[in-house]
């Protein structure tokens, strides 16, 4: 493996972990000696500065057993009952296991209109970013206790490339029963050969994803691919490992076979890919020299730059940012409603709280949420 693509490197990462893994299918219990390896391999990437976040599956298994539902077909109905109770179950294992390292567990249940819908996508993201910042460690779910068959993700590898799409991170884990993509389904086909390194999602790659196997697992290699073209369009590396091992984190950093698929640009620069290219503008805020030279220079757009406002837009919008003489500097995320803006143009960071009431970001626009030219 080559030192680009070490875990040791990442900044951000995620790790996603299926029901297959999580939950014996003849019990539906935990199996917590592998979870509790799992908990050892997180606390030692939080011990060398790492940030990581948990996104599992799980809850519906584990809510079956508690409510009498194990072995027999289940109504949407029975199905965000059981979620409801697992949710509960799954949310105390996590905390219990990464407890004994002092690392405290925030829950997060996400359908996919939060990932997709700005406003909410944006909420979700300032909650992950700030459990980050106060040291806990994110355990994300999709909130089947509300999700039915038209918002659903309906499988959590897809989940976790929303999330990793949201957060910027830099490196995804799926924890799979198959250590990577194979040419062919390697348990029918001898020939099939293990693909190391995947950059680009040709056809034919596609082509070599067959059906989920029997079993608790909703996803296959179809929906991991899918995962994928999520991820590498936000710039984030994604890596297929054997999950069925103890620590399996440690067995990814110690060698053992994996698929990379390796995105061609890092998060950031494709995020901004996405705000110059993908999104048209709600509206326009009118700047000052000194503005214009600090958004020049790498800055963050502060009010005290900010001399009008033009449009209607809210927070999470993009809109444009304009010098005095109409000419276009750069496009953005706001982080404020153009009525807040407008209370808070001229003004200096340390009045916003006085001005609006709450005291949210220092940035009308932050830097990453920002691209000048």
């Amino acid at each position: 493996m080559t030192s680009p693509h070490r875990l040791a490197q990442s900044r951000r990462l995620i790790v996603k972990i299926g029901s297959a893994l999580l939950v014996d299918p003849e019990t539906l219990e935990i199996r917590r000696r592998w979870l509790d390896a799992l908990a050892d391999d997180v606390a030692a990437c939080r011990a060398r500065g790492q940030e990581v976040l948990i996104v599992t599956s799980g809850a519906i298994a584990v809510g079956r057993s508690g409510l009498g539902l194990a072995h027999r077909p289940v109504k949407l109905e029975e199905k965000q009952a059981a979620a409801a109770v697992g949710q509960i179950r799954l949310a105390q294992l996590y905390q219990e296991t990464l407890a004994r390292h002092g690392l405290s567990v925030g829950q997060i249940l996400l359908t996919r209109e939060d990932t997709e819908a700005r406003r909410r996508h944006l909420n979700a993201r300032a909650t992950i970013n700030q459990l980050l910042a106060l040291g806990v460690v994110p355990v994300i779910n999709e909130n089947d206790t509300v999700t039915t068959s038209e918002i659903r993700f309906g499988d959590n590898d897809r989940l976790a490339a929303r999330v990793a799409q949201m957060i910027s991170a830099d490196t995804l884990i799926l924890l799979s029963d198959i250590d990577g993509l194979y040419t062919a389904n390697p348990r029918t086909d001898s020939t099939a050969r293990h693909l190391p390194e995947i950059a680009e999602l040709t056809p034919e790659i596609e082509a070599m994803a067959g059906p989920p196997l029997p079993g608790m697992s909703s996803g296959g290699m179809v929906t991991k691919l899918a995962a994928a073209r999520i991820a590498m369009a936000a710039g984030c590396r994604m890596l297929i490992a054997q999950g069925h091992v103890d620590h399996p984190l440690a067995a990814i950093e110690a060698g053992a076979r994996v698929s990379w698929f390796l995105p061609s640009a890092e998060p950031l620069t494709a995020r901004k890919r996405w705000i110059a290219g993908s999104v048209a503008p709600s509206g326009t805020v009118v700047v000052d020299l000194g503005a214009i030279k600090a958004l020049h220079s790498g800055r963050s757009l502060l009010p005290a730059g900010i001399v009008a406002v033009e449009g209607a837009f809210e927070r999470g919008d993009a809109i444009l940012v304009r010098g005095q003489d109409g000419h276009v500097i750069a496009r953005g995320l706001t982080a404020y409603a153009s009525a807040d803006v407008a209370l808070l143009l001229g003004h200096k960071s340390g009045e916003i709280e006085n001005l609006l009431g709450y005291r949210g970001r220092d940035e009308i626009i932050h830097r990453d949420d920002l691209v000048v030219g």
